[in-house]
């Protein structure tokens, strides 16, 4: 797995484009149930201290399902059924934060005041994808693995 800054350096436009999407919140968290069935949470992604981060209350389902899985998949919101503006997609894992450093980095970056009894989780980069419909320009890589070169496509 790889962190949302070495995913960066790597693919810079193809990560721009996913920032955009994730700003504008909600995205749309899927995790995994202990009975391996899926479960999708909206989402408000905090891209800041090099990492792609959410905070979420203690008793969250997803952080469950982070702390004993660890595997997630991540989509943006699209405004319509057109799919305007672009989808970007991402899958990796997820694993809770203690650092107070990294907490205090992430809280200022977040586009809200997070309570102080809120968990924080740091997703990893392994595959990102991204699609647009002709009304978005698409950057020239749109595949990204951390274990494969860039797909060019």
């Amino acid at each position: 797995m790889t962190r949302w800054s070495a995913f960066a350096a790597e693919a810079p436009a193809l990560a721009a484009f996913g920032e955009e999407r994730l700003r504008a919140a909600p995205a749309y968290l899927a995790t995994v149930r202990a009975d391996g069935s899926p479960r999708v949470h909206p989402v408000t992604p905090i891209l800041g201290a090099g990492g792609l981060f959410l905070f979420m209350e203690p008793t969250s389902p997803k952080g469950r399902d982070l702390r004993e899985r660890g595997r997630f998949a991540m989509h943006n919101g699209v405004p319509d059924m057109n799919g305007t503006g672009g989808e970007f997609w991402i899958a990796g894992r997820g694993e809770p934060v203690e650092d107070v450093t990294v907490r205090a980095e992430v809280a200022h970056a977040a586009a809200y005041a997070p309570d102080d009894r809120y968990v924080l989780f740091e997703l990893s980069v392994a595959d990102v994808r991204c699609n647009g419909y002709g009304d978005v320009a698409l950057p020239p890589v749109t595949r990204w693995r951390s274990d494969a070169p860039a797909d060019v496509s």
